[in-house]
């Protein structure tokens, strides 16, 4: 029997000197470098367990029995894009009052599908905030399992609100009692509400600090939550290592949750001088999705978006853009958030144009989805970059997206931690 447990640990030993993992090669026409900007000509990528081993230029792979060579030799890499705010549980092409009767597990499927679809336009990563009924904590252990097909997920669970406000639920009768999953008043409930949140499986957390476009009743501009209670919120989940969202498009929301202490904050439509002053000085990251304005406005009305709502939008939309430009003008940090649930899923990268558009070259767009996104997360030493012990998210197109950011809205080839999708 002692010979016996020796020699299969030794077997073991030899087998494992004597095999090698499988590795991947990639090669293309050319690489984006998104930390400096330049282009690279015909890189060499080393893939080993889903990570990056090595990086080098003009050299072809020696393939080893079992090895794989992608050749990509018309197109352009780069890394997986960022998209910081997502509602992958919600249809914009279904009617808002169809909406408010599906169930928990009908939004967790309609969750994996656009995961699926979010994945395939090259979006390597994603920050769902917000969800009813942890459906989309569900669907990214799923992703993770291998259950199921999508991009790496930040979720956030039921945002936290006030009692009426955005984040609530004012589109049922009093009689209903009917109040959202999120709601918490007070700095020891919303405290109560980030732990609930945690307990199953945040791995983020948003809340609403201003009224806002899409709810019932509430004024964008408005504040909500007062300064003591999105503290609290920020205290409670920074103590447990997570990043907070605000969404905020009102002034005072805005500062209040910049003095707060948010990792982020979302839409940031009437943003003056102030709050981009205290967001420098801060550090805090905007996400400001100037997208999705012109497909609420042409086909909001036919999916069921009520004319509150779509009088807010008109409200805001150009506001918003006008922050935006302000923004990037003066160096505030900035993230790439589309809101993607109120336009089709798939469609995040036609934010990129806006961008551009409206301040950013097509560097600092790329940028705000890639570098700047991992920072956010604080993972800027594993996401965001095509680099030796990095996971290898990579995504191609064809031509240099520095010359047209609108190529992005293409893209040939997916890959996730080493898996082409």
């Amino acid at each position: 029997m002692n010979k016996l447990s020796l020699s299969v640990p030794l077997s073991l030993l030899c087998l494992s000197a004597f095999s090698t993992e499988a590795t991947t090669y990639i090669t293309a026409k050319a690489m984006l470098d998104v930390n400096n900007g330049k282009l690279i000509s015909t890189p060499l990528i080393q893939i080993d367990n889903g990570v990056i081993t090595q990086v080098s230029t003009g050299n072809l792979p020696t393939l080893q029995q079992g090895d794989e060579h992608i050749q990509l030799l018309e197109l352009t890499i780069m890394p997986g894009l960022m998209d910081m705010h997502v509602h992958l549980t919600s249809d914009p092409t279904v009617p808002r009052s169809e909406r408010i009767g599906q169930s928990i597990p009908r939004q967790a499927i309609k969750a994996a599908y656009f995961a699926q679809k979010t994945l395939n336009a090259g979006f390597t990563t994603v920050r769902n905030v917000g969800a009813q009924g942890y459906s989309v904590i569900a669907v990214r252990d799923g992703i993770n399992a291998g259950d199921i097909i999508g991009p790496r997920i930040w979720a956030a669970g039921p945002s936290l609100g006030v009692t009426g406000g955005h984040c609530d639920n004012n589109r049922l009768p009093p009689e209903m009692k009917y109040t959202a999953e999120g709601v918490a008043d007070g700095p020891w409930a919303v405290r109560a509400k980030v732990r609930e949140n945690i307990k199953y499986g945040a791995n983020a957390i948003k809340f609403c600090a201003t009224g806002g476009v899409f709810s019932k009743g509430t004024k964008v501009g408005i504040q909500q939550y007062s300064l003591e209670e999105m503290t609290a919120i920020v205290d409670e989940a920074h103590m447990r290592g997570l990043t907070v969202a605000a969404h905020a498009h009102g002034t005072s929301g805005i500062t209040a949750a910049i003095k707060a202490g948010v990792d982020s904050v979302e839409h940031v439509s009437f943003v003056d001088d102030e709050a981009i002053k205290l967001a420098k000085k801060h550090g805090t990251w905007f996400s400001m999705d100037i997208y999705n304005t012109e497909y609420t406005l042409t086909y909001g009305e036919q999916n069921g978006v009520a004319q509150e709502n779509l009088e807010k939008e008109r409200q805001v939309s150009k506001r918003q853009r006008d922050s935006f430009r302000r923004a990037v003008d003066a160096g505030v940090n900035m993230v790439f958030g589309t809101d993607a649930a109120i336009y089709p899923h798939g469609d995040n990268a036609k934010q990129f144009s806006r961008m551009v558009e409206f301040g950013m070259s097509p560097l600092q767009a790329i940028q705000s989805a890639t570098i700047n996104s991992a920072k956010l997360l604080k993972v800027e030493d594993q996401l965001g970059q095509l680099k030796v012990g990095f996971a290898a998210d990579i995504i191609a197109v064809k031509g240099n997206p520095l010359n047209d950011v609108s190529l992005l809205e293409n893209v040939s080839f997916v890959m996730k931690a080493g898996t082409v999708y």
